[in-house]
């Protein structure tokens, strides 16, 4: 598959798009290492573009309580990928994290 062709002004947007989502993202953790958002809200609505392509590993490591190893192991039980994203988890696996992390 090659890479399109795209006009500055295409790139422009793109790029524009990449930041928002981003710093959406950033706010979105922000908000559930604070306690505002919970790990089943975005569970739940894994089909919104800012939680869908964010890294299951980055969201674990968010929460209150979890860090890079907690998350690591925990991805382990569960056997997630390391590289998996919200988007592409199956439903065992968004229910055993719930019941892991409840």
């Amino acid at each position: 598959m090659s890479i399109p062709k795209l006009s500055k002004s295409e790139r422009a947007k793109a790029l524009a798009k990449a930041q928002k989502i981003r710093s959406q993202r950033m706010e979105v953790r922000q908000q559930l290492k604070a306690g505002k958002l919970g790990l089943a809200d975005i569970l739940a609505d894994a089909d919104n573009e800012v939680y869908a392509k964010m890294r299951v590993k980055y969201l674990l490591e968010s929460l209150p309580q979890v860090g890079k190893i907690t998350a690591a192991k925990l991805m382990e039980e569960i056997g997630i990928d390391e590289a998996r994203r919200v988007q592409g988890l199956g439903s065992r696996q968004k229910s055993a994290l719930l019941e892991k992390l409840a």
